[in-house]
């Protein structure tokens, strides 16, 4: 009982991972456009370039996280036996993974936010002032 109750917690447990990832960098990464074309001035091709990277690569870390604590302990003082156990520690991996996906949902937030100050205040020191013409003396 205890090795198909852990197979019915990895076949639970994926699709939602898996599931939960896709969300939220979907949604994170279409609403980033704006910040990519405000950070690049308009330049579209390397704002959505820049932007589909950081999908990726918010995709490889997160799935990779998710795989990293797929493993459920199990020991002969807490037996994994009942459909109790099943869901107490499901919501605990889900849990936990849903807590990370925040985390790095804001960390890629703060990215944002930080690469557009940056933006803002690079064009401040590019800013010129106009010279004033010199008056001519006759």
């Amino acid at each position: 009982m205890e090795n198909k109750l852990i197979i019915i917690a990895y076949c639970v447990y994926l699709p939602i991972a898996l599931g939960l990832t896709y969300y939220v960098a979907k949604t994170l990464f279409k609403n980033a456009k704006v910040f990519m074309l405000d950070i690049f001035h308009g330049k579209e091709n390397i704002a959505y370039a820049t932007n589909r990277l950081f999908e990726i690569g918010f995709y490889l870390m997160n799935l990779g996280f998710a795989l990293l604590i797929l493993k459920i302990n199990v020991s002969q003082y807490n037996p994994f036996e009942t459909y109790q156990k099943l869901i107490e520690t499901l919501s605990y991996k889900i849990g936990g993974f849903s807590i990370y996906l925040g985390v790095m949902l804001f960390l890629n937030l703060l990215l944002f936010f930080r690469g557009r100050r940056k933006s803002k205040q690079g064009d401040k020191k590019k800013f010129v002032p106009p010279i004033q013409p010199v008056a001519t003396q006759k």
